[in-house]
């Protein structure tokens, strides 16, 4: 199934039964909605290989953001879990959807190694968030460049997407940098996710780790952990990617100079805020504004 509106496509590729690949890329100056039920079955794997996207949960009372180069694995026997995604604009994502049952075919001898596949945790819910390595970055742009007419196209993708998963689970050589276990604690996690809400409402001015654990009400050592097992990130280094997401967000929309978007994100001085925006985007807000007119 595929489709194409103006500068936006969809591709949906069935590999097997119950194993699909979603190729979404937004080139639109707008942002696009999609929706597909799947049913709590089904592991979810979603690569924002560029841009930012936007999940909604439990009837959109919920939402989670997914940050450019950033990955969310979901993953919950318990309850469905339809997509309902808002993929904003220059926003390119892969989305992997795999059985249970077909994940265990794959992975069955590596199972010890992959803690959500473990006897304890194989009925539990499993949520991660995590920086696309750059391996499994060059294979989801190599997915993204087959092209779509060439007549062994869907065996290519299903031999890149079965590299994916590969890569995606492969803990390396070094056992102590294994992958993600199971954050078992249902309101750890709740927390952690309101000292994510609590940062990005206060970035102007974010409180310091030790009152930030206050306020939700975890010690330190547990926020550092579970917030860089749920976001992929540490907390400042998370708000960082976050501000200058929302910078360009405000740059792009013509309401604010550089000065006034710099102030909005926390930094007195522009001479900072530049500084930071190039670290992040390879180059000026000024600069960046002028490549949106050309």
């Amino acid at each position: 199934m595929s489709k194409n509106v103006a500068e936006s496509s969809f591709r949906e590729i069935s590999l097997e039964k119950g194993f699909y690949v979603l190729k979404f890329q937004n080139n639109s100056d707008q942002s696009e909605r999609f929706h597909r039920d799947i049913d709590n079955s089904y592991i979810q794997l979603h690569y924002c290989v560029k841009g930012n996207c936007k999940f909604f949960f439990n009837n959109n009372s919920y939402t989670f953001n997914v940050l450019d180069k950033h990955s969310i694995f979901l993953y919950n026997p318990q309850q469905h879990l339809p997509i309902n995604l808002e993929i904003l604009p220059k926003t390119s994502l892969i989305s992997v959807l795999i059985t249970i049952e077909k994940f265990h075919s794959l992975f069955s001898s590596e199972a010890s190694y992959i803690p959500f596949l473990s006897d304890n945790n194989k009925n539990k819910k499993y949520y991660d968030n995590t920086a696309i390595k750059d391996n499994v970055l060059l294979v989801l742009q190599q997915i993204f460049a087959a092209k779509s007419h060439s007549s062994n196209k869907d065996l290519y993708i299903k031999g890149k997407t079965y590299e994916l998963l590969s890569l995606h689970f492969d803990s390396g050589e070094n056992t102590e940098d294994e992958y993600c276990p199971f954050l078992i604690d249902d309101r750890e996690v709740l927390k952690i996710r309101r000292a994510k809400d609590i940062i990005i409402s206060k970035m102007s001015e974010p409180p310091t780790l030790q009152e930030l654990a206050n306020e939700v009400g975890l010690n330190l050592k547990k926020l550092k952990e579970g917030f860089k097992q749920i976001y992929g990130d540490t907390v400042y280094s998370f708000l960082f990617d976050y501000k200058m997401e929302f910078a360009r967000q405000l740059l792009e929309s013509n309401k604010y100079n550089v000065n006034e978007v710099g102030l909005q994100v926390g930094y007195s001085t522009s001479s900072h805020f530049i500084a930071a925006f190039k670290k992040k985007f390879g180059t000026t807000p000024k600069q960046y504004i002028i490549s949106l007119n050309q």
